[in-house]
């Protein structure tokens, strides 16, 4: 076996909407609602300009989720994407008065912008060459 790489992310969440608002504003992404999915489910998928759902939405179930131990985000740190148009995303973070952290490392030609999301899922935004 051999892994390419992630296919998306799923993120639970109480506020649907709410989050796939920030990540339509924030990251460019389209909300579609998933195809052929159970009846009573409540979700979206976040696509990027090619149509790949990256981000899934899925609303809280405590039946699936079990209880929440109060740590958004659970064992996750971060979720990091590769990104293009870095001064573009800057201009996008002053314009939605979006609280975010610039790492311009001091080694080789990437660079990060972290942001956070509604449920509190840190995304670092790396820029590669940009």
């Amino acid at each position: 076996m051999q892994v390419n790489g992630v296919d998306h992310v799923n993120i639970v969440t109480d506020d649907i909407e709410g989050t796939a608002k920030f990540y339509e504003a924030v990251l460019g992404f389209r909300a579609k609602t998933p195809p052929m999915v159970m009846p009573g489910f409540q979700g979206r998928w976040l696509c990027d300009a090619d149509d790949r759902p990256i981000v899934h939405l899925q609303a809280y179930n405590a039946e699936r989720h079990g209880e929440r131990n109060g740590a958004a985000g659970g064992s996750i740190d971060h979720v990091a994407l590769a990104c293009r148009g870095f001064d573009d995303m800057l201009r996008r973070c002053a314009e939605l008065n979006l609280d975010h952290r610039v790492n311009d490392r001091r080694f080789g030609d990437l660079r990060q912008i972290f942001v956070t999301d509604p449920n509190n899922v840190s995304l670092e935004l790396n820029f590669a060459g940009d």
